[in-house]
């Protein structure tokens, strides 16, 4: 109770202050009007503090990992307070690449060319300037695969990178990840706003609202990349047809499936499926989720599965959308999700030690 009525005056003053330095003319001018806004804040704070603002829910399947977030990253058990006039999980997802800064971010690129004809392009950030790992040789470096049509400009990605940055890191950006088990460089993993089941996620996003905010989007943007290779691409593929796609789904069917050889879409998808690969993590993963992500369903996170390995963990907070996770009045800078990854790669890489053996 003594938290609640310090969150809700916090709440209550923050919101004041905006209203008092941002709403100048009119009816929210004068005094009676201020004060009616200032009512009326005062019982939303109410309503957000109960149903909206909560703390995450932190599921391990070991009770080390546990143990080691809950003392070395406390953001895991702080309440988290999605900014109040954007809170659904749409309008969190839609508007994060537009509210929030973009650092500036120089890159050096390294494109290597592998066995089979194909090149990976990396985007280095070296931070050279850093001052707690002035040694290159030394330095410890964050490997950053982005999502689904991604790139190394996008904003979150930009803002993991002022993270690292700030942290003394360097960052490699990468579309491709070997597997090696325990055998890997890996220290540990952070993932945030996973797909875990692709038909569930699928089946999400040709809902009729979701269809026409994100489906669409994201089915033009495959569109696009397979249209820049064309030339290369319609001597093995029916290109038209491939355009002609209206959503995901249509798009893997018609191309993705193909390309990578399954004998169906549903073969593919159920091998894409991350829910399925959970059981074989064998270094220590944080996997943060919003229960309102229309891209990965609530009911398709996969709880049971995280609590048989001890190397996993999943944070699971009621709001945030799909890559939102935005916070305070104004979420220019900083969101929940930057503080959990800049709180997690820190722990790992400095205290790391401590997760031997899990």
């Amino acid at each position: 109770m003594i938290s609640l009525d310090l969150n809700f005056n916090i709440l209550t003053r923050d919101l004041s202050y905006y209203l008092e330095n941002q709403v100048k003319v009119g009816l929210f001018g004068s005094g009676v009007g201020l004060s009616l806004v200032l009512g009326f804040s005062a019982a939303y704070t109410c309503y957000y503090l109960i149903s909206v603002a909560k703390k995450p829910q932190l599921i391990s399947g070991g009770k080390k990992f546990y143990q080691f977030l809950r003392e070395q990253c406390p953001v895991v058990s702080e309440t988290y307070y999605p900014t109040f006039w954007c809170w659904e999980s749409r309008i969190q997802t839609l508007l994060r690449p537009f509210v929030t800064a973009k650092p500036g971010v120089i890159y050096r690129n390294e494109l290597i060319k592998a066995a089979d004809g194909g090149q990976i392009s990396l985007d280095w950030f070296d931070n050279d300037d850093s001052l707690s790992h002035p040694d290159p040789s030394t330095r410890p470096t964050v490997l950053l695969l982005p999502g689904l049509t991604g790139t190394s400009r996008e904003s979150y990605i930009l803002h993991m990178v002022q993270q690292s940055r700030d942290l003394g890191y360097r960052m490699m950006l990468a579309n491709y990840l070997g597997r090696k088990g325990r055998k890997t460089c890996l220290r540990g993993v952070v993932v945030f706003s996973a797909g875990w089941d692709v038909f569930e996620c699928t089946a999400s996003l040709e809902k009729p609202l979701d269809r026409f905010l994100f489906n669409s989007y994201l089915t033009s943007c495959l569109q696009a990349s397979v249209h820049r290779h064309r030339p290369v691409l319609e001597k093995c593929y029916d290109i038209d047809h491939v355009m002609k796609a209206r959503t995901i789904r249509e798009f893997d069917e018609r191309f993705t499936s193909i390309m990578f050889g399954y004998p169906t879409n549903d073969d593919y998808y159920r091998d894409a499926s991350p829910v399925h690969r959970l059981k074989s993590v064998q270094v220590p993963m944080l996997c943060l989720n919003a229960a309102d992500d229309v891209f990965s369903p609530s009911h398709a996170i996969p709880v049971e599965a995280v609590k048989q390995n001890p190397n996993l963990a999943l944070l699971i907070t009621c709001r945030g959308g799909h890559i939102g996770f935005l916070e305070g009045l104004w979420p220019r800078r900083s969101t929940y999700m930057d503080r959990v990854f800049k709180q997690f790669a820190k722990a790992v890489i400095e205290q790391g030690s401590r997760l031997k053996d899990l």
